[in-house]
């Protein structure tokens, strides 16, 4: 068991969220005022995305992203920034015997064109995200080839950002050791990431899987999408590990209750503490992920 945990809130993410809940924030305003409710309510690490302001749509606009990053650094909190660099690898496969017409949700761009807004702003972590996935039940795919993870791993670790390899299935994981092994990382995060149709699901028995197959002492965190979201957050705790919550994975606190970030973060902290554990500062999570404040 993890007795001193990080607690990362991802914020507001990509998907088609904000129709359906008030409380996804959407404007670079709502998204650091969201980051800061959810430090004043105990989160280590918030992990942004960026959306238009105008349709709510995801967006790679490296000016949404700096407003955001320097909202939040005015803000009167500390909060360590995690900045997703997942963006641009989707990927909608044309319908029935098209295959080659690619849909309106496709965003598919090279692998250091995802870190525009990491080099122009280098916040402390950035995701990486380690392999190709059927997402969801249509004909999307994100794209992340072995070859871009390589030229995208290289790039991160020149610019001295803190890598978070975002692990969806048990090959990713697999390839994620094969970039260690090969130099082009230097002490990375892990996130085991579950219930994303069609990676792993979130389950115990998938989680301590992964567990098992983790680089010898990582600082690792775990989440689950949906109601599994708090269900998973113990049992990441449990295994060893740290925790995310956040809009960008569950959108409600109880049934039929939607939630804030604030919130969530809150009911993490009051499952952490009931196992026996605490929640770190922002300050004693850059000591235990080996990072410094930016």
């Amino acid at each position: 068991m993890n007795h001193d945990v990080i607690i990362t809130c991802a914020l507001t993410g990509a998907g088609d969220t904000a129709s359906k809940s008030h409380l996804v924030p959407v404007t670079p305003k709502q998204i650091a005022e969201s980051a800061v409710e959810a430090a004043k309510a105990g989160a280590t690490v918030v992990h942004c995305h960026v959306r238009d302001p105008q349709t709510g749509r995801f967006s790679r606009d490296v000016n949404l992203y700096r407003e955001v990053m320097e909202r939040i650094r005015e803000a009167d909190v500390d909060i360590i920034v995690n900045l997703t660099a997942g963006m641009g690898g989707d990927l909608e496969i044309g319908p029935g015997e098209s295959p080659m017409e690619f849909g309106p949700g496709t965003d598919l761009i090279g692998p250091l064109e995802r870190l525009a807004h990491v080099e122009a702003l280098l916040p402390e972590i950035c995701t990486l995200d380690c392999g190709t996935l059927n997402f969801g039940d249509g004909n999307s795919i994100y794209v992340s080839t072995p070859a871009q993870l390589r030229a995208g791993a290289k790039r991160i670790t020149e610019l001295g950002v803190k890598a978070e390899l975002e692990i969806f299935d048990t090959g990713h994981l697999w390839f994620a050791k094969q970039m260690i092994k090969e130099g082009l990382l230097e002490d990375p995060l892990f996130q085991l990431c579950l219930g994303i149709p069609w990676g792993a699901p979130a389950d115990t028995t998938t989680m301590k899987a992964m567990v098992d197959n983790l680089p010898a002492n990582v600082t690792w965190a775990g989440f689950g999408i949906g109601r599994m979201q708090m269900p998973m957050a113990a049992q990441a705790v449990l295994l060893g590990g740290n925790v995310r919550v956040g809009l960008e994975d569950n959108l409600y606190l109880d049934r039929g209750v939607l939630a804030s970030n604030g919130q969530l973060v809150e009911r993490a902290v009051e499952i952490i503490s009931r196992l026996g554990a605490r929640v770190l500062t922002p300050a004693e999570g850059r000591a235990k992920m080996n990072l410094e404040r930016r």
